[in-house]
């Protein structure tokens, strides 16, 4: 649970910072007509409990994570362990619990294949409760986008 509302000015601090997560508190407090020290107090709420993040998105080709896969897999026993058995996995950045013909889906950054193998044998199939793991390697990227608003 948090604290924070999310009102009609916390859904616009959202919203422009979904757009340029570096707009600085002066025009942030211009554009929604609220003090500067009031809207960084805002952000500083927002941040701290977790319903918003401020982070730089980078293309993993260009920091050479020549691989990318995202990872549908089976499994028996509670999906919220398996589940966070994978989030701690330093190569897996996305984890989520899902129905339908997975039961959870989680996305890999490699440097390259071999590291892709590693990963999946060493450490994703060893975790007790996998019973299977389809792994469906990205061409290249389409479309990544962070700008859904918050409705």
């Amino acid at each position: 649970m948090t604290d924070v509302t999310l009102d009609d000015t916390n859904k616009l601090i959202i919203e422009h910072l979904q757009r340029d997560g570096r707009m600085s508190y002066a025009t942030l407090a211009k554009t929604i007509g609220l003090s500067e020290a009031a809207v960084r107090q805002r952000v500083q709420r927002l941040l701290d409990n977790g319903l918003m993040q401020i982070v730089a998105v980078t293309d993993p080709l260009t920091l050479g994570f020549a691989r990318q896969a995202m990872v549908g897999l089976r499994v028996n026993g509670d999906l919220r362990t398996i589940a966070d058995r994978l989030a701690a996995i330093p190569e897996v950045d996305y984890v989520v619990i899902c129905a339908g013909r997975y039961d959870l889906l989680a996305e890999v950054v490699c440097t390259d294949d071999d590291h892709l193998l590693d990963i999946l044998n060493e450490k994703v199939r060893a975790i007790d409760g996998v019973t299977s793991a389809d792994t469906f390697m990205y061409l290249r990227l389409a479309k990544q986008t962070y700008a859904w608003g918050t409705r």
